[in-house]
């Protein structure tokens, strides 16, 4: 990990943001809105538990052949995800609400799907959303040697299977999770005092990871064998729930930086300065994809408009297909670049090919 903070560049001859930034401060006004969600994702929210939920205490009280099982756990696995994309995600940016306390509750919710608060805060808004795409400070580049996600990685002679090989690793993200990930990822982040907010005490931190760890591997094995669920049924059905969320998430993650199109910026090694400004340096280190499937764009929560949601993270998601033109028309005025596959189909494609190339060409390295 680069430990030398990049300095983003303070010239913007196109004056990009500050007249996106009016755009959008005058649509809201225009139209009267408030930036936070409203009824649509408080609606969203209920269906999202309810998928997350309503299967599990069905499997906890009635009795019911395997293949029913294993169905339930894959639906509860969607409802997961979607809870993760859809309500904590908008919670920890605090963009659910316009009240702290509904984002701190709704941001909480990350707890039951195994993560958290402070480490996804600390992962996804402070290191991927501010150095989004840079080499050895974006940790969702970090895939340690067994994907090689960017031309800097060191190549190794498996990765030239990694287009293969990858798309079965990444439904192991959120059970890294719950077993391993949270721990080092706290290590590490209290040792370089790295922090969104409000600084808590280590030890805190600590207390709060190993209890809610308590807690949750309390509700999802030891509460169902308790209630008479076969102990080999629990750890099936808990693996394909997680192995159904972590695919779901991490492929949505991926469309939208890990694609030939996406740039990976070098900060400059004399100064440490990147060559754009920050919300510039966003446009050429993300894309949006399938913007028109109003499927995609429900149930990834806005995922799939990752331009803006990274250039305005503190508006909540159901606001991006309406801003989405204004970011587009400024940018094209500013002669800057907005990357965007018209379906998912096509993302995932070059996705994929992306990682092959990288993995078949070790003179990128």
């Amino acid at each position: 990990m680069n430990t030398k903070t990049p300095i983003f560049s303070k010239t913007d001859n196109a004056k990009f943001f500050r007249t996106l930034n009016k755009r959008v401060n005058d649509y809201f006004k225009e139209k009267n809105l408030k930036r936070t969600g409203n009824w649509k994702l408080h609606l969203k929210t209920v269906i999202m538990f309810t998928l997350f939920l309503a299967p599990y205490f069905i499997l906890i009280s009635l009795s019911m052949p395997f293949w029913v099982y294993v169905l339930l756990s894959i639906t509860i696995g969607i409802g997961m995800a979607g809870v993760g994309m859809n309500v904590m995600h908008d919670g920890n940016h605090g963009s659910y609400s316009t009240k702290s306390w509904v984002n701190k509750f709704m941001g909480g919710s990350i707890y039951i799907l195994a993560g958290n608060v402070y480490n996804w805060q600390v992962q996804h808004n402070v290191l991927h959303h501010t150095y989004t795409n840079i080499p050895g400070h974006d940790e969702d580049l970090d895939a340690g040697r067994i994907i090689r996600f960017t031309k800097e990685a060191k190549w190794h002679k498996f990765h030239k299977f990694q287009h293969y090989y990858s798309v079965f690793l990444y439904g192991l993200l959120t059970f890294n999770w719950a077993l391993t990930t949270d721990f080092k990822q706290m290590k590490n982040y209290i040792k370089r005092k790295l922090s969104y907010g409000k600084v808590k005490s280590p030890k805190i931190l600590w207390t709060t990871l190993v209890i809610t760890k308590v807690i949750y591997f309390s509700v999802w094995i030891i509460i169902p064998m308790v209630l008479g669920v076969l102990w080999w049924k629990v750890l099936i059905g808990f693996f394909i729930m997680h192995y159904t969320a972590g695919l779901i998430l991490s492929v949505i993650f991926q469309l939208a930086h890990v694609v030939e199109e996406t740039s990976n910026p070098i900060p400059s090694p004399e100064t440490g300065e990147i060559e754009n400004t920050w919300a510039v340096h966003q446009l050429f280190t993300t894309t949006n994809f399938a913007p028109k499937n109003w499927i995609v764009n429900w149930y990834t929560g806005g995922l799939n408009h990752q331009i803006e949601h990274h250039i305005f993270p503190n508006i909540s998601h159901i606001h991006y297909t309406k801003i989405a033109e204004i970011v587009k028309q400024t940018a094209k005025e500013c002669n800057l670049p907005y990357y965007e596959y018209k379906t998912m189909r096509s993302a995932v494609i070059a996705h994929f090919k992306h990682l092959k190339e990288l993995g078949q060409q070790p003179q990128l390295a």
